[in-house]
């Protein structure tokens, strides 16, 4: 007989619920990168939307001087650059106004997501909200398609899109914490977190293949993407798992019979003895009815009763008194009103200030995003290995604002120190951000305080993320509004942010130093206050 191949023997190994762990974990990656893949291209879109007309002027006068008749309605074609109405002199704040339609439906369609999401089953609401993300994602791009320059347009599409994809930030992360424990949760969340960057990187990637040609399709393309992801959510996602007791429950019941045996009982009487397993420990109720061979007890009829009623979705008042909510909550709001700056802002700002076209600032602008993988990890890992996530946010942010003034700078003098800054930056931005949306959200999702209530965590997750996208929808808008008067005091702005972000967390980062126990769970299982 030929031995087993040691792949084969590695994948036995793992239990069923490892499996479906694995599963959860691979398919929450995917679906929350396509949220991230669809929003990425307008930023890889906004060089393309208002372009440098003085350099295609100048490229169109010599292609006319060259020719011996030169057409004026082709000269006017050519300088004519722009995409309008982007094509005026305020076309920053048009951008930004893009930008802020749709972070603002985004903010504050979360804090009602989170509330919705924990009363319907969070298979079906995410994936009516994918669907519906991918529809209006195609509808920006075939704005291009059918030549549409009308601004409310663009504005709607912003604001609808924004409110559908309030759908998947609290669905996942309530399925991956239901899945997951707090043992190793920091890492296990840094590494699924790196979907944030994983979706900003190929939205990149894919946005700046066709962002020259047609930029129509680096909108449809995603969109299309997020519709797929959509059905296979549909088709795979396992909320809960307790939810696969219904499975085993139905294939016990066809024609899956426990082996019993009949004894004579006392007076006569017939008593029917059911048989159990051994050597495993069931883990579903339903497991607990298999034949045991050496036990047999007198089966007797059983009611199963409920220890307790089924624990009530948690209010919004309820949530932020949890201790650590409001902190993190404000804390997010900086945190994550840099991060979004730099997504939605940075392409533009390397094809100004290292003088690339369109798709070369796309490719280069994925840097920070790859430092960000590697910052959310490493702040999960440390924050495990120390038990205070506060204290490691903190220590990220004090060097990040330095870090942010150093980029502003460098970037000035060329493509190897630029490369090095975004890699460093996106590592110091990003982790606190990942942090905070994942392990720390979790951890106060299932806090000791609620006494087992997990149905929580969608709604702690949604003020979370809801109060830091109020600093996404800021971020980009204050950054249009800013870089009319030069790109410094946009850096300035993000420098405050980071400080600010440092000095609400101060008060959690002194109970975490100040006590003598270092646990890997989250210093938000602090005393009441």
């Amino acid at each position: 007989m030929a031995p087993v191949p040691p792949g084969v023997r590695l994948l036995v190994s793992f239990d069923r619920d490892q499996w479906y762990r694995a599963l959860t974990f691979i398919l929450t990656f995917l679906l929350y990168t396509s949220f991230h893949l669809s929003r990425k291209p307008i930023s890889i879109v906004k060089s393309e939307l208002h372009k440098n007309c003085s350099a295609v002027s100048e490229a169109a006068i010599i292609a006319s001087s060259s020719s011996q008749q030169p057409s004026l309605s082709s000269l006017h074609t050519d300088v004519d650059c722009s995409w309008k109405p982007f094509d005026k002199s305020n076309y920053k704040q048009l951008l930004g106004a893009m930008d802020y339609s749709f972070l603002c439906a985004y903010a504050i369609g979360m804090y009602l997501s989170g509330i919705i999401g924990e009363r319907l089953p969070i298979r079906l609401y995410l994936t009516v909200g994918m669907l519906a993300s991918g529809v209006f994602t195609c509808l920006f791009g075939l704005g291009y398609i059918y030549n549409i320059h009308n601004l409310s347009f663009y504005i709607f599409v912003q604001v609808a899109n924004g409110l559908v994809q309030t759908t998947g930030w609290p669905s996942v992360v309530t399925c991956i914490g239901n899945w997951f424990g707090k043992g190793r949760r920091g890492l296990i969340m840094g590494l699924w977190n790196s979907h944030t960057s994983v979706g900003n990187i190929l939205g990149s990637l894919i946005a700046g293949y066709w962002v020259s040609s047609n930029w129509g399709m680096s909108f449809i393309v995603p969109g299309l993407i997020i519709i797929i992801m959509g059905v296979v959510c549909f088709l795979f996602l396992i909320e809960h798992p307790n939810d696969l007791k219904t499975i085993y429950t139905q294939n016990s019941s066809l024609g899956k019979t426990v082996p019993t045996h009949s004894w004579n009982g006392v007076n006569g009487h017939t008593e029917v003895y059911l048989q159990y397993k051994d050597n495993k420990n069931q883990s579903y109720d339903t497991e607990l009815l298999l034949p045991r061979d050496s036990e047999r007890i007198p089966m007797q009829p059983v009611v199963v009763v409920k220890s307790e009623s089924e624990p009530s979705a948690i209010s919004f008042m309820g949530a932020l008194r949890i201790p650590g909510v409001v902190e993190f909550s404000l804390c997010l709001l900086f945190a994550k009103l840099v991060s979004y700056t730099f997504l939605f802002w940075l392409p533009l700002y390397i094809t100004k200030a290292a003088h690339l076209d369109a798709k070369k600032a796309g490719d280069l602008s994925t840097l920070f995003d790859v430092g960000g993988i590697v910052g959310g990890i490493l702040a999960g890992v440390i924050s495990d290995k120390l038990g205070k996530r506060a204290t490691t946010c903190a220590v990220m942010l004090l060097l990040a604002a330095p870090t942010l003034y150093g980029f502003s700078m460098i970037s000035q003098f060329g493509l190897g120190p630029t490369i090095g800054m975004l890699l460093v930056c996106g590592g110091l931005v990003n982790g606190p951000y990942a942090l905070i949306t994942t392990a720390v959200s979790a951890d106060l999702g299932t806090h000791k305080s609620l006494k087992g209530n997990a149905r929580a965590l969608s709604t702690v997750t949604a003020i979370i993320d809801g109060t830091g996208s109020v600093g996404a929808a800021l971020g980009p808008l204050l950054a249009g509004l800013l870089s009319a008067g030069g790109w410094d005091q946009v850096f300035y702005m993000l420098m405050t942010a980071d400080f600010l972000a440092l000095l609400l967390l101060l008060r959690l980062v002194t109970k975490e130093l100040a006590s003598s126990k270092s646990r890997p769970i989250s210093t938000v299982e602090l005393k009441e206050h």
